[in-house]
């Protein structure tokens, strides 16, 4: 999927410009890089459109996952995308939705692996239909 299919993507799943879609993946990404491992950020970012890349870029202090549960990653994203939390639980979905339909199914189920069982609600809507959250 190339960038602007995926920002457009985004826009139209959150009913916003394709500027602020560029914002609200950004807020997602960045938050989604504090919480996976750098290897994790880094065969994700390999699989997205280049100017998704950067907020994906993790650092030597990014290497380890910080641990936190859904509420505080959907505070984070609200944060970032200055959003009420509701209005960032529509955007995370968004978001995640548009990543499993530009990465393989194997990448984003990678992705999925790492999160911790709480983020089931933010995350069963971008898996395949009759797919299930697994957890290791």
């Amino acid at each position: 999927m190339n960038y602007d299919t995926f920002v457009d993507q985004v826009a139209q799943r959150t009913s916003t410009s394709s500027q602020r879609a560029v914002e609200l993946i950004e807020a997602t990404l960045a938050t989604l890089a504090d919480r996976l491992t750098g290897g994790e950020v880094l065969d994700l970012a390999v699989q997205l459109p280049e100017p998704l890349r950067l907020p994906l870029r993790p650092t030597p202090a990014t290497e380890a996952a910080e641990r936190f549960g859904a509420g505080e990653f959907v505070a984070r994203v609200a944060l970032r995308a200055q959003i009420d939390e509701s209005a960032a639980r529509d955007v995370i979905s968004a978001v995640f939705i548009t990543i499993r339909e530009a990465v393989t199914g194997g990448e984003f189920d990678e992705l999925v692996v790492q999160l911790p069982r709480d983020y089931r609600d933010i995350v069963e809507p971008a898996m395949a239909p009759g797919a299930t959250l697994r957890r290791r």
